[in-house]
């Protein structure tokens, strides 16, 4: 672990800077970087706008776009205090994905302002991540931002909801049971439940009951936004604790320690327990399997097993969605990484992953039915699946796109 001073330490001076591609050691380079050479790709762009993404790093540059009102499990904190978490989020990008980002931490909260910043912005980037805007109106701007041409996608909901649907998938699959079969229990009606939710329902889960600091949000409830009617249910639960009852899978992105021993013991057979509030999860690992060995449990967090980790998801996403030239995130493709990561959990893991977790054996089961993020398949595997689903949907501008000849590339 670390203490506050490492991690100030750690922060001195910010975590990203940026780097000429280009040489600058002669006056004709200058003249070429600048003025008057650079002249030229402008006059071509001006032609042809499609020419931005050859001539500019337009094609390889993401903009982490953030207003700081729901932060990390920080809260409302404003943009400047965001600011070392948008970098954090560059960082990721650029090491996993190789992926250029920017953040831009912005002093505008109401959804219109918010809009109209990112559409004022868009010409200058391939695509938007949304990062920490606090919900509901979060659903209402990335909604807003679909038709900007560019791919836009708010991580703090598809992200979650993405790599727990991979999860979810191989969970099913070790303990028989089919999607719309089973009994769905989310604490939490922020943005990644609700995203989560949808994803869920998609893949063909009917009995799904969100649960909010309120109670379960069922026909009872007057003081429900849109997005929570999505997800009303006709149950006469109004718990959290009488909702558990006989539910194969609980997802829980709310509040640490709020499971106990009786809500835990009164799931179904080989119940799923994905446990994500950090850094404290709703329910400890380690209390779970002291009370049933059935259960398949994942959390937040690095330090146990099926670490549900939106690192897997969005650098490889938006990769993949700016080699193609995407025009935006679809559910498909959404769905489409999900799968590669599930598929991928089933593959021999690789001795580098074993090494960077200090690892002498790991394979398919109960404690790895999600692929580790240093697993450097990731960024082939997911980063192809995105791209081929956005030219089977028909939202890609690259239309010579060769799905093997892609893979190897990023292999």
């Amino acid at each position: 672990m670390y203490s506050k001073e490492d991690a100030l330490n750690y922060h001195l001076g910010g975590k990203i800077s940026v780097e000429p591609t280009k040489n600058m050691d002669s006056s004709n380079d200058l003249s070429l970087a600048y003025s008057p050479g650079v002249a030229e790709p402008c006059l071509e762009i001006a032609k042809n706008e499609e020419l931005a993404y050859t001539y500019t790093t337009k094609s390889n540059l993401v903009a982490i776009v953030s207003d700081g009102s729901a932060v990390l499990g920080l809260g409302n904190i404003g943009p400047s205090a965001s600011k070392p978490v948008m970098e954090g989020k560059a960082c990721l990008f650029k090491k996993f994905a190789n992926v250029n980002a920017f953040d831009l931490e912005i002093n505008a909260h109401s959804i219109e302002d918010i809009v109209a910043f990112c559409k004022f912005l868009a010409p200058s980037v391939g695509g938007i991540n949304l990062e920490d805007i606090a919900a509901p109106k979060c659903f209402e701007i990335e909604a807003a931002l679909q038709n900007l041409g560019i791919p836009v996608m708010h991580d703090d909901q598809h992200g979650t909801a993405i790599i727990s649907t991979a999860g979810l998938m191989n969970a099913m699959e070790l303990s028989g049971k089919k999607f719309q079969d089973i009994k769905v229990v989310i604490s939490g009606a922020g943005a990644a439940g609700v995203a989560s939710a949808r994803m869920y329902r998609n893949l063909g889960v009917e009995n799904i009951i969100l649960v909010d600091s309120k109670g379960v949000i069922n026909k009872e409830r007057k003081d429900l936004n849109s997005y929570k009617l999505e997800f009303v249910s006709d149950t006469k639960d109004k718990t959290l604790k009488e909702a558990l009852k006989g539910a194969d899978v609980f997802l829980g992105l709310s509040a640490p320690k709020i499971l106990d021993d009786e809500m835990v013991l009164s799931m179904a057979k080989d119940p799923v327990i994905f446990a994500l509030a950090n850094p404290i999860p709703e329910v400890m690992p380690e209390d779970v399997i002291r009370l049933r060995k059935d259960a398949i449990i994942g959390t937040g967090r690095s330090d146990y097993p099926n670490q549900i980790n939106n690192v897997l998801g969005f650098p490889f996403i938006f990769r993949g969605a700016l080699d193609v030239r995407a025009t935006k995130i679809t559910e498909n493709m959404k769905i489409a990484a999900a799968k590669a990561l599930a598929d991928l959990a089933k593959l021999p893991v690789s001795e580098k992953v074993k090494k960077a977790y200090n690892l002498s054996n790991l394979e398919f089961g109960k404690d790895y039915v999600i692929p580790k993020p240093f697993d450097d398949r990731v960024k082939a595997i997911v980063s192809t699946a995105v791209a081929s689903a956005a030219v089977k949907d028909n939202v890609a501008r690259i239309k010579n796109f060769n799905e093997k000849e892609y893979f190897e590339s990023l292999k």
